[in-house]
């Protein structure tokens, strides 16, 4: 009875009911150790702080859907932060629109980089973006020659935009950054659901030889994908400027392995060719709500947050790899229906039949 549950359920809705309760848990684990912890607070912080995660998160799904990894988003990020607060600095009077696109063309281009490296040179991803990721940060020391960008530098409409209250449901405040994030991660959702071109990501990740014999340009899925992560990423660039403000050459630091565990968490198979928009979401709140809960845990030190993610990541491509092996041992035992015994038996007496 539960096997033909869990068949009947599929696989990506398992991992998000799981991955839900895994987030109930963790919310009830901290209420009992943290005093006043659920409050209408913790949704208010969690929603301004996760905005910029959700993005990241969203683009490196998009290329892990492709059985790659972009580890040089940090760096992404910072480098766009900063280039797009010199710009504003330098022209106060541009429009909000055209200051967005600046920040997601230039993060486009770093993942136009990656993306001919990985999918024209053949490079790994692996090693294509470890070196960007230090190659950008470079660039970004370069770029900055000892300064630094701060809030006095910005325009208000751009320190005030992530705080903007849009409504509120209670104590539950929605605010401008945590909304056009979330709309952000709908629209690719519901993209790579419906759109043809985007579910070549999933083709491609699922089985690279059969999309290439089924006509599809693998190496423009690749390419593709790292661009739009790379615009994606200049986006969460734009949003971490307009959070924080004061951008310095180590901004963007650790995002890499945080965006990661939010991918992977969120059921995106390491492996490629399987995972949701949706469920990366989720998994970025998760990481987002255990990094800002260990900071109030008075026992454990911060140092530990870090490692805390890295068993984050091991646990769940452990659980997703054991959940795939029983599915797929579940379907491998299931019994065959009435129709298919009577028409194996009909097709042996037809055999019989033949060599009498």
């Amino acid at each position: 009875m539960i096997g033909a549950l869990l068949q009947r359920i599929g696989p990506q809705a398992l991992r998000i009911i799981a991955l839900a309760l895994v987030l109930a848990l963790v919310v009830l684990f901290f209420a009992s150790q943290i005093d006043n912890y659920l409050n209408g607070r913790l949704f208010n912080r969690i929603s301004s702080s996760v905005a910029v995660m959700m993005l990241i998160a969203t683009g490196q799904t998009l290329v892990i859907l492709t059985r790659n990894i972009d580890l040089s988003v940090g760096s992404v990020v910072g480098f766009t932060a900063f280039a797009t607060g010199l710009m504003i600095d330098a022209m106060p009077d541009m429009p909000p629109l055209l200051l967005v696109a600046f920040a997601m063309a230039v993060g486009a281009c770093f993942g136009a980089f990656n993306g001919f490296f990985v999918a024209y040179a053949r490079v790994p991803a692996i090693i294509v973006t470890l070196a960007t990721m230090a190659l950008f940060r470079s660039a970004l020391v370069e770029l900055s020659d000892g300064t630094s960008i701060n809030t006095a530098m910005l325009p208000q409409w751009l320190v005030q935009f992530p705080n903007t209250r849009l409504f509120e449901i209670g104590a539950f405040q929605f605010r401008a950054g945590f909304v056009c994030a979330l709309l952000v991660v709908l629209v690719v959702h519901v993209a790579l659901a419906r759109l043809r071109p985007l579910r070549r990501l999933y083709a491609v990740g699922s089985n690279p030889e059969a999309a290439a014999m089924a006509g599809i340009d693998t190496r423009r899925v690749v390419f593709a994908a790292f661009v739009m992560a790379g615009a994606l990423t200049g986006l969460a660039g734009f949003m971490f400027l307009a959070r924080l403000g004061n951008i310095t050459v180590v901004a963007g630091l650790g995002l890499e392995l945080q965006s990661v565990a939010a991918a992977v968490l969120g059921g995106v198979n390491i492996f490629g060719g399987s995972g949701t928009v949706f469920g990366a979401f989720i998994g970025a709140v998760l990481v987002d709500l255990i990094d800002t809960s260990l900071t109030r845990w008075p026992l454990v030190s911060e140092f530990w947050r870090e490692a805390v993610l890295g068993g984050l990541i091991l646990v769940a491509v452990t659980a997703d790899a054991v959940l795939m092996r029983r599915l797929v041992g579940l379907k491998g035992s299931r019994k065959p229906s009435r129709r298919a015994l009577a028409e194996a038996k009909a097709g042996a007496a037809k055999t019989e039949g033949g060599r009498s």
